[in-house]
């Protein structure tokens, strides 16, 4: 199978919404009238971001997914994606689950495939997203004229908040490289979350005009507030007695001996410390994590009910630099002992 043959069988489709999708050098899109572009790159490496043995269908999604999240951070809604392929070979019985897989997704997000490359290499697959967001009025001096959500809007007194779970990607990767054993329905389901994660762009449409800040949880919670914190020019406070129910394999958890309940089979466990890193630095959760002044609380709830997506808010944004992590009892928790994901830095966790 040839490269134009590949393109034509598996990634050419119509594109109602692009001016000219595949086919020519060029896409062409028209943003419509008052709104916005909002584009962003994600690059999965195969041993690096995900096993070369994973299912094609769920690598598609996710690949897709991924670009999505930030889609959503931003509170864009998706318009197209490019996608560049690299493979090892053209492997007909591998590109059709992949395709769909991705192809499914998009189309639940009405994202149009308009163009992309293919290459001959390691596996490596590379997508460009494109998405809208209204035009607006910059409400603080150096700030863009857009409704987008951004990392440096939050203020003092700001409330933060997470959807969905967290640590349960980290959880099903630390099991699949060995490093615990988790009982099978356990990992069945965190397998999921790491290979099939859900971006959260209804929420991040109904956040826009609510949240002060947003970011997506890629590298970590840790990590991606950082980002929030660094861009704001302001620090926060985390309570870790609320953090760590963020953990949805919680169910196996029994926090008085701080170890999984599983069956006697199950000689390993993991603990209290260790359920608490996966939920603040273990990356690969593709949530959203996101400000708002506490005047918006009801907003906020109003957002989550309208997206169907669960929020929880998990600490405050404070005006003295830095993050602080407390117990139920308010008492410091050492923050340096959770790390989150740094492509560049050796002491991270392994790779797939």
């Amino acid at each position: 199978m040839g490269e134009f043959e590949l393109i034509q069988r598996f990634f050419t489709r119509p594109t109602p919404r692009a001016v000219l999708g595949v086919g020519d050098d060029c896409a062409l899109l028209q943003p419509a009238p008052g709104m916005q572009m909002a584009i962003s790159t994600d690059m999965l490496v195969a041993g690096r971001h995900f096993f070369p043995d994973t299912d094609p269908r769920r690598l598609g999604h996710k690949a897709l997914a991924v670009n999505l999240s930030d889609l959503a951070a931003c509170g864009a809604r998706p318009v197209a994606l490019t996608l560049a392929l690299a493979l090892p070979m053209a492997d007909a019985a591998w590109l059709e689950p992949f395709s769909q897989g991705l192809l499914a997704l998009a189309d639940e997000h009405g994202c149009e495939l308009i163009g992309g490359d293919t290459t001959q290499g390691p596996l490596n697959i590379c997508i460009t997203v494109f998405g809208e967001v209204p035009a607006g009025q910059a409400l603080l001096q150096k700030r863009p004229a857009t409704q987008a959500l951004l990392r440096g809007g939050a203020r003092a007194g700001d409330d933060i908040y997470v959807s969905g779970t967290l640590g349960d990607a980290c959880l099903a990767l630390q099991a699949l490289l060995g490093h615990i054993q988790l009982p099978h329905a356990v990992l069945a389901a965190a397998r999921q979350r790491l290979e099939q994660p859900t971006p959260r762009v209804a929420l991040g449409l109904a956040l826009r005009g609510v949240a002060s800040a947003a970011a997506d949880i890629s590298d970590g919670l840790l990590g991606d507030l950082g980002h929030i914190l660094q861009r704001s020019g302001v620090g926060a406070t985390l309570d870790t007695s609320v953090a760590i129910h963020l953990l949805a394999s919680n169910a196996y958890f029994t926090r008085a001996s701080g170890q999984f309940d599983s069956s006697p089979s199950v000689e390993s466990r993991i603990s209290a410390q260790e359920a608490l890193r996966c939920v603040l630095a273990g990356g690969d959760d593709y949530e959203l994590v996101f400000c708002a002044p506490p005047a918006q609380r009801a907003a906020v709830q109003a957002a989550s009910q309208t997206s169907a997506t669960p929020v929880t808010r998990i600490g405050q944004i404070d005006s003295a630099p830095g993050l602080r992590l407390v117990d139920a009892q308010g008492a410091s928790v050492l923050a340096n002992q959770f790390t989150s994901f740094d492509h560049f830095n050796p002491i991270n966790r392994s790779s797939p």
